[in-house]
């Protein structure tokens, strides 16, 4: 039941989104913002009962953040950044940064771990922090993600 309404809310901000006139990279925030809003209020409304209204909420925000970033941040921000992320999780110690900054755009940001530990099957897993800034402005999330067999990072919350 809790997942059905994880999932309806996900799926109302991003047709939200997609229904607005906007392009491609809004789009992509938004759902990405979605997203990461709706795990955040899952973790922090976990074990309230009004958990499933900060699920709402967060994906409601994230969303919005999600799209504003979405707006400025072109293919080549969005490798930069995600390859940060991968970089970050997969070799930096607890507390240090993995930075990127795009000479073209003057967009960048960092993403550091905040705490390693064995997931219940053995998988490494890491919390972090990512901050990214577009445009003098800076929006930050916070994350949990565990290596798969593949040696992938998966995003779990």
């Amino acid at each position: 039941m809790m997942y059905l309404r994880f999932l309806a809310a996900i799926l109302s901000v991003s047709l939200m989104a997609s229904c607005a006139q906007t392009g491609p990279k809004e789009q992509a925030g938004a759902a990405a913002g979605a997203v990461t809003g709706a795990a955040l209020g899952y973790g922090l409304g976990k074990g309230h009962r009004d958990q499933t209204a900060a699920i709402v909420l967060g994906a409601f925000l994230g969303g919005l953040v999600g799209q504003r970033i979405g707006q400025q941040l072109d293919a080549a921000d969005q490798v930069m950044a995600r390859d940060s992320v991968g970089y970050a999780l997969e070799y930096n110690p607890t507390g240090v940064a993995s930075n990127w900054r795009n000479p073209d755009t003057g967009n960048g940001g960092y993403t550091f771990p905040t705490r390693t530990y064995g997931s219940p099957d053995g998988a490494p897993c890491r919390e972090y922090t990512t901050t990214v800034t577009v445009g003098g402005q800076q929006q930050s999330a916070y994350g949990t993600a565990c290596r798969q067999p593949d040696g992938s990072w998966k995003i779990v919350n």
